[in-house]
């Protein structure tokens, strides 16, 4: 028996056959083909990566220049006739502090009027303004405002002052304030 793999060989001492013998012409058409498909490929990803490159640029500075709504603060907020028992409603006054922050870092903002309104249990109880004039604010800069509702601006009597004694004795009154503002 034999122990060696079978080689196929033509015994006349020539090399063996692998495959199709191709021309020159051939060959060179085929090295000529693939050269501009990779010339080709080069070109379409150089022009991605110019797309991208821009589109990057593109997004970044949306992101950095796009402005930036002012945030508003409520700092304080003080009923100081309630916390007496024996007040009157004709003597309540409200005192409030706000603050607003203007985040952007080169956008000015302009507001042409700013007003606040005060709800006990979805009703409103006052309203002031807290600008009476238009006016700019600064980037990264913050304005505050101390405001106070009394007398005849602050609607509060009779069974609505009973409600907030009666809220306050139960541990928490209810009171919302809406800022409302245009801005440019």
């Amino acid at each position: 028996m034999n122990d060696h793999l079978p080689i196929d060989r033509v015994h006349n001492g020539s090399r063996p056959y692998y495959g199709r013998r191709h021309s020159a012409r051939y060959l060179a058409h085929k090295v000529k083909e693939s050269l501009t498909t990779r010339v080709s490929k080069f070109i379409c990803t150089l022009i991605l990566f110019v797309l991208f490159v821009v589109g990057l640029i593109a997004f970044i500075l949306w992101l950095s220049l796009r402005p930036h709504r002012p945030r508003f603060h409520l700092e304080e907020f003080s009923f100081p006739a309630l916390a007496q028992s024996n007040a009157a409603p004709e003597s309540a006054s409200i005192h409030f502090n706000i603050t607003i922050r203007n985040p952007n870092q080169k956008v000015e903002i302009h507001y042409d009027s700013i007003e606040s309104t005060i709800y006990y249990r979805e009703q409103a109880i006052g309203t002031v303004p807290l600008a009476t004039e238009a006016f700019d604010q600064d980037s990264k800069n913050t304005t505050v405002f101390y405001k106070e509702i009394s007398g005849p601006s602050l609607k509060v009597s009779g069974q609505r002052w009973i409600d907030m004694q009666a809220d306050r004795t139960g541990g928490s009154v209810p009171f919302r304030l809406e800022i409302t503002s245009v801005i440019k």
